[in-house]
């Protein structure tokens, strides 16, 4: 089935369908993972993007049923390359287009991705539309160019839990899967979901932590209330700056208990702290992007996906800039100067990797240990 990916200035993609048949608008951005794609799919920070993968043949191993980061796929829609029909893994359950198609994902293969990807690059990221029920090019243009822009929309309650709930599943190990808390846990910690991922809370777990996971819109007495010894402030989709309720509980917690925020809670964080985001050009998303640690020369490769980063100038009187990106020097961790918070733009809780990052959770349950200490 012939499909047919449009973009809003104009530029028009040819290939052929993959998963479920449809429409679909969103902002396409790209991804330079080679591995990975199923978390990607079901990563709730992509949700209102049509994802490109850059790897060239997609799908090699196949579905399996324990490496989600979500109930579901989130994305708008999915671009690659080649799709392959013969996945060929131990733990693969399906195909991708397979999985595609019982989720409702409408995606497109055959088309140039590098050309997509450096249009993308030299254009930015911009509202597009994937159709295999129309395939007039001028009536796709203007349909993206009269979709809803990310910015300025309030994407996380799309993917917020709505009831408060307990996680308990840990690391995965190669003869049992996911594993349980290892020993009674040591910290209680309340986790927002603004569309949190699930590897996340294995790590907090394997971390000793009893995780509550509580919806985006909380408030911040309640959380208080549970009387955590720590709060987690997870990535989400889109915009910060339209999450409002999410910046005033994020400030009546600062001071009151310690708080480690990870990608879109890294930038609300800077936002409770009376500092601003702006929009990338096209955003960093990937396994591979260089960051440095403070002012020394330790390097970490870490994993990302975001499309906003916050202004270093608008927190440099209350907060410290603790990691950095090498590629754009763009802000990616911080700290408050006085308060136990620090948040990072990146993912240390890579699935699939890579694992560079991991100490910062080990760097969360030290500062949990502090505050006890000093409350003792």
């Amino acid at each position: 089935m012939k499909a047919i990916l449009a973009l809003a200035d104009g530029r028009v993609f040819y290939g052929k369908a993959l998963g479920t048949p449809g429409e679909v608008t969103g902002e396409v951005v790209f991804n330079t993972s080679m591995t990975g794609y199923q978390e990607i799919l079901t990563d709730p920070s992509y949700a209102g993007e049509i994802v490109t993968m850059t790897y060239p043949l997609i799908g090699n191993y196949g579905i399996n049923l324990e490496d989600v980061e979500s109930v579901r796929p989130h994305l708008r829609g999915f671009v690659v390359k080649e799709a392959s029909d013969f996945p060929s893994n131990w733990r693969s359950k399906m195909s991708l287009d397979a999985y595609l198609k019982e989720n409702g994902i409408v995606g497109i293969q055959g088309i140039d991705t590098r050309a997509l990807v450096r249009h993308i690059r030299d254009k930015g990221a911009q509202t597009g539309i994937i159709s295999s029920v129309d395939l007039d090019p001028q009536s796709l243009v203007e349909k993206a160019r009269q979709a809803p822009s990310i910015v300025g929309r309030d994407l996380v309650r799309e993917v917020t839990c709505s009831q408060p709930y307990d996680w308990q599943e840990g690391a995965w190990d190669i003869e049992s899967g996911y594993r349980g808390a290892v020993g009674p846990a040591k910290y209680k910690v309340v986790a927002y979901d603004f569309g949190i991922k699930r590897n996340i809370l294995r790590n907090l777990v394997a971390s000793g932590c009893e995780v509550k996971v509580v919806p985006a819109d909380t408030p911040a007495e309640e959380v208080l209330a549970m009387n955590p010894d720590g709060v987690f402030l997870s990535n989400g989709p889109g915009d910060p700056e339209p999450i409002t309720y999410a910046q005033e509980n994020i400030r009546k917690i600062l001071g009151k208990k310690p708080i480690f925020g990870i990608c879109l809670g890294h930038q609300l964080l800077s936002i409770a702290l009376g500092g601003k985001t702006y929009k990338l050009k096209f955003g960093h998303r990937g396994g591979n992007q260089p960051v440095r640690r403070g002012d020394g020369h330790d390097v970490e490769i870490t994993s990302q996906n975001h499309g906003f980063a916050v202004d270093a100038d608008s927190i440099k009187d209350i907060g410290v800039v603790s990691h950095i990106n090498l590629n754009d020097n763009t802000v990616e961790g911080l700290e408050h100067k006085t308060l136990p918070a620090f948040s990072v733009q990146y993912h240390p809780e890579a699935s699939p990797g890579p694992h560079d990052a991991r100490y910062l959770f080990e760097r969360f349950t030290a500062m949990m240990d502090k505050e006890k200490a000093r409350k003792a």
